[in-house]
């Protein structure tokens, strides 16, 4: 059974960059038709889908973040990250790992197989 866990720094000031790595274990970065998302979850907000990986390498991204967000990938530690830059209060969020079945990006999360707990990042100075 696939498991995805999320790290990173739980404080960030404005405008610097936000980078959060998610560790798979019980599956493989590359298994085929396999995506990789990161979601946030803003307080009091729904959820957000910012970007997908897919195995083979491809990327998707929320239009309304693309111009701050890179995912990318280590395969020799079976890790995907993502980083935001020029965060601000507003980027405030739960940020989630998800792992689904399909190289199509979602925001269902119910569509997703596997959920990593959750890493909370606060942004302020």
């Amino acid at each position: 059974q696939v498991q995805v866990q999320e790290s990173g720094p739980g404080l960030v000031k404005p405008s610097q960059t936000l980078s959060l790595t998610c560790t798979v274990s019980g599956d493989s970065v590359t298994t085929t038709n396999r995506g990789w998302s990161w979601i946030r979850q803003p307080p009091g907000k729904g959820l957000e889908w910012m970007a997908l990986m897919t195995y083979d390498g491809s990327t998707w991204y929320n239009p309304s973040l693309k111009s701050r967000t890179a995912i990318s990938r280590d395969t020799s530690k079976n890790q995907f990250s993502l980083q935001l830059t020029s965060v601000t209060p507003d980027d405030t969020a739960t940020y989630y790992c998800a792992a689904r079945l399909s190289m199509w990006p979602s925001g269902v999360d119910s569509e997703y197989d596997s959920w990593g707990q959750g890493t909370q990042v606060i942004v302020s100075s």
